[in-house]
């Protein structure tokens, strides 16, 4: 999972970009990185492991000159943690191209065979973003012109879509033409672009959220449509153009339960009020299932769980606390890569206020359990904090499934609820109660009051695909892309 944004301006994008980063921080917080183009059509960049606070400071934001730009904050759920597959990644021919991904290509070993057999393209990481920079690259050498023209680009980025399988959503930058950006013909991976008037005239930016343009003052236009492509030339002009067939618009799911920020919008729909309506229909289900629950108070799981908690205490006309406090120099443990450091992240990132336990019935709920090792250690704090019962809720349904469209949750062997059913999770966490909420009502909560959106990709809960993936993938991802594997391959680049 990562975050991407691009802008043309009428002045120095890159402390725009270091911003627009920042609020993106949440979606990748293992490496970061920006390109810019300046008047002389040269690209400059700069990019390296850690957050974007890290890898930046004010010698390198005056290294980046130019009026566009884009940049990158990533979380690697293909390749490996090291820094040379940290974004934008560069190709020189044809044009010149720097690209930044969000998302994960299903069919990238294919691909890549493709690239060295049929297209001699030389890749030199094992990353899919780099598979996708050649797809494009290679695209845009078969329009044969010298001269680019936006319906070349658009022509190319087709023939990216005919190609590639997965979820993504991209910008790129060609030094001298503008700043492209796509989303898969899914829309699996979010993508907004909008506009803010200056002195000077109009500028434009894309990013995966549109918290992003807010906080650049921006004003949100509108998503990027499943297929389409938005080219915004270097002189400002701003055109788009759907580039795939028409398909059934599916958006991740999980970007409304955990990923997304709350104050963001994504496909018209606001994650807050999402979130607010997945704790009212867990609130439904309880009341159903255990009208006499014996719950004493309420206490979330910092921070997504916070809005689906308040709207759950209110319908059970159950106290709401704040009972564990959250070391907000910690990142969030479920992005983190390897299970022995998100282990020891829990108790860094969370500290009980031991009033709000002792003696009580206490209802934890968390946005979703996915390996289980924070939910575990957490029900483990509460009873040493002197709970009486510990009871867990999901504002999300059970994960059974592997993501593969840019959500590290790829080994099935690795998720609690893989193989298992309700009361064999809650013998594994330690809970006295493990309530789920049922997928059609998170499906609900996300698509009420828009028309636009009916379906959502909701693999990692149903399993359901809605892109063609086979059994033998699924297997290879296990293999390659477990906590056991990652561990290996960074031990063998250290040794």
């Amino acid at each position: 999972m990562c975050g991407i944004i691009g802008i043309v301006a009428k002045g120095h994008v890159a402390g725009r970009l270091y911003d627009g980063l920042t609020v993106l921080q949440h979606r990748g917080q293992d490496s970061a990185g920006m390109v810019t183009c300046d008047q002389s059509d040269t690209l400059h960049l700069v990019k390296g492991n850690g957050l974007v606070r890290d890898v930046f400071d004010e010698q390198s934001l005056g290294e980046l000159t130019g009026f566009a730009g884009i940049g990158h904050c990533r979380y690697p759920t293909a390749g490996t943690d090291n820094c040379h597959e940290a974004q934008p990644l560069y190709v020189n021919s044809p044009f010149g191209i720097a690209l930044a991904h969000n998302g994960n290509l299903t069919n990238a070993d294919e691909l890549r065979n493709e690239l060295f057999r049929d297209d001699r393209r030389h890749l030199n990481t094992s990353s899919d973003s780099e598979v996708l920079l050649n797809v494009l690259a290679h695209e845009l050498q078969i329009q044969d012109t010298h001269h680019l023209q936006a319906d070349h680009i658009f022509k190319a980025v087709g023939g990216v879509h005919a190609r590639c399988s997965g979820g993504y959503a991209v910008v790129a930058i060609i030094p001298g033409y503008g700043v492209l950006g796509f989303r898969d013909p899914h829309g699996i991976r979010p993508m907004v672009w909008g506009k803010r008037q200056t002195d000077h005239g109009l500028e434009y930016a894309i990013a995966s959220e549109s918290v992003a343009l807010s906080v650049l003052g921006f004003e949100l236009v509108a998503d990027v449509a499943p297929g389409e492509a938005v080219y915004i030339s270097m002189d400002g002009q701003i055109h788009h153009r759907s580039c795939a067939k028409p398909t059934r618009q599916t958006p991740c799911i999980f970007e409304y339960v955990y990923f997304a920020r709350p104050d963001s919008l994504i496909d018209d729909i606001s994650v807050y009020k999402a979130r607010l309506r997945m704790g009212e229909k867990l609130a439904q289900k309880i009341l159903r299932e255990r009208p006499d629950h014996g719950i004493d108070v309420v206490i979330p799981v910092p921070d997504t769980a916070r809005t689906s908690a308040l709207p759950l205490a209110h319908m059970l006309g159950v106290k709401y606390r704040e009972g564990l406090i959250k070391n907000r120099y910690i990142g969030r443990t479920f992005i983190m890569p390897g299970q022995e450091e998100r282990a020891r992240s829990v108790k860094r990132k969370l500290n009980p206020i031991g009033l709000e336990f002792r003696n009580k019935n206490v209802l934890l709920v968390d946005d979703s359990i996915v390996r289980g090792t924070t939910s575990r250690q957490i029900i483990q704090m509460a009873r040493e904090a002197g709970a009486r019962k510990v009871f867990f809720a999901s504002a999300a349904p059970p994960v059974r499934h592997p993501n593969v469209y840019g959500i590290d949750m790829p080994a099935a062997s690795e998720l609690i609820a893989h193989d298992r059913d309700i009361a064999e999770i809650e013998r594994e966490l330690g809970a006295d109660w493990l309530i789920y909420q049922e997928l059609d009502d998170l499906i609900a909560a996300c698509s009420e009051g828009t028309s636009r959106i009916s379906e959502f990709d909701t693999s990692c809960f149903s399993g359901d695909y809605v892109t063609s993936v086979e059994a033998d993938y699924l297997r290879q991802l296990e293999l390659s892309r477990s906590d056991e594997a990652k561990s290996k391959t960074r031990v063998s680049l250290v040794g």
